[in-house]
C-alpha cells in the first residue's frame, strides 16, 4: 500500500462518484477504478457499497477513512517539518550570556526577533560568567553567547562584534567627586580611589580594558575588592566599598545608591558586546544558529544607524538653539 492509494481512496470517498474524484486528482477513471479494487483486494475487504450512480463507503470504509486521512495528516506533516528544518526553521538553540551582556537593550531585542521570526525554534537561555560560557560553546553544550570578550584563544570558536558600549564611572551615593563632577569626570580624578573589580575571565575582556585605561590616565587602580561579576561590583559600590567602572546599561541598577558618571572626552573608552559561536561547518549555512547571527547583525546594523540618527538630530538641534526666538 502506497501513499497515494490513501490518497484516491479519501477521493473518492469525499466525491462518492468515481469520474468526479479522477477528475479531481488529475488522472482517468479507469486507471483510479482499478487502484481503488487493488486497494480493497490487499486489503481483502470491500470498503464501498456501487451503484450506477454513486459509490458510498460501507461501515468498513467509513472506519479506513478515518485511519486514512490521519496517515496521510502525519505523512503531510512530516514533509513540512523536514522542509522546515532544511530551511533552519526547526531544530533548538542553546544561548548563553553574562549578567552585563544581558542587560545591554540589543541581547533582549535579538532574542524577542529571533522568537518571531522563528518560532518552532526552541530557545534555551542561560547565564553564567565569560570563562564557563566559553567552554560550554567549545564543548557544544551552548551554541551562542552574548560575552563581553574575545574568543581568539579557543581556535574552534569565533566572534563578533555586535556594537561597544561607553563605560562608566559608578561611585557611593553622596561621594565628594559627585559634586564636584556633576556630569563628565576624567578618569584621572579616580587616581586616590579604592576600587571595586571584577576578577579577569581567563582571556581578555572588561577589566583589561578597565586597567589599560587607568594606566593611560597615569595610574593603576588600587584594587580593594575583587568580585566574579559586574553586578557583584555595584553592590560592593552601593555599600560604599569604592569605586568602579561598568558599561553604560547598567547604570539602571541600584540607582538610591549610586550615582554614575559619563568620563569626559580625554578619558572615554568603550567595551564590545560580542556574539560568540563555533566554527561553522560547510553543512550549516542554514541551520538555527546561522540565521541567529544574521539576524542579529541585522539588528545590531539597524541599532548603529538608528543611534547615529538620533546623533545627528540631537547635533543639529543643538546648533539650531541659539537662533531660536525666545519666549
Amino acid at each position: 500500500m502506497e501513499l497515494r492509494h490513501l490518497r484516491y481512496f479519501v477521493a473518492v470517498a469525499q466525491e462518492q462518484h468515481m469520474t468526479r474524484a479522477a477528475a479531481w486528482l488529475g488522472i482517468q477513471q479507469p486507471p483510479l477504478s482499478q487502484q481503488i479494487k487493488a486497494l480493497e483486494e490487499e486489503l481483502g475487504v470491500q470498503l464501498f457499497e456501487r451503484s450506477p450512480r454513486k459509490i458510498l463507503l460501507n461501515a468498513a470504509g467509513r472506519i479506513f477513512l478515518q485511519d486514512a486521512r490521519a496517515l496521510l495528516a502525519d505523512a503531510d506533516a512530516a514533509v513540512l517539518r523536514v522542509k522546515q528544518a532544511a530551511r533552519g526553521e526547526l531544530g533548538r538553540i542553546a544561548v548563553g550570556y553574562t549578567n552585563s551582556s544581558s542587560l545591554h537593550a540589543l541581547a533582549p531585542r535579538i532574542i524577542r526577533a529571533f522568537r518571531a521570526a522563528y518560532p518552532l525554534v526552541t530557545l534555551a537561555i542561560e547565564e553564567n560568567l565569560t570563562n564557563p560560557l566559553f567552554e560550554a560553546l567549545a564543548g557544544g553544550r551552548l551554541d551562542i553567547a552574548f560575552v563581553r570578550a574575545s574568543s581568539l584563544r579557543y581556535p574552534g570558536l569565533r566572534s563578533i562584534v555586535l556594537c561597544h558600549e561607553p563605560m562608566i564611572v559608578a561611585l557611593p551615593i553622596g561621594h565628594p567627586l559627585t559634586h564636584v563632577y556633576p556630569t563628565d569626570i576624567p578618569l584621572s580624578a579616580l587616581s586616590q580611589e579604592d576600587f571595586v573589580l571584577y576578577r579577569r575571565a581567563d582571556g581578555p575582556g572588561t577589566l583589561d580594558a578597565v586597567i589599560a585605561a587607568c594606566q593611560r590616565a597615569g595610574f593603576s587602580p588600587h584594587v580593594v575588592e575583587e568580585v566574579p561579576r559586574l553586578m557583584g561590583a555595584l553592590t560592593q559600590v552601593a555599600a560604599g566599598r569604592g569605586v568602579t567602572l561598568v558599561p553604560e546599561t547598567m547604570s539602571a541598577l541600584h540607582t538610591a545608591s549610586v550615582s554614575y558618571r559619563r568620563l569626559d572626552a580625554q578619558s572615554a573608552f568603550a567595551v564590545p558586546l560580542n556574539l560568540a559561536y563555533r566554527e561553522p561547518g560547510q553543512s550549516n549555512a542554514d541551520d538555527p544558529v546561522s540565521h541567529f547571527i544574521e539576524l542579529s547583525t541585522e539588528l545590531a546594523t539597524q541599532q548603529a544607524t538608528e543611534q547615529a540618527s538620533a546623533c545627528a538630530r540631537g547635533v543639529a538641534t543643538s546648533q539650531a538653539a541659539p537662533n531660536m526666538p525666545g519666549p
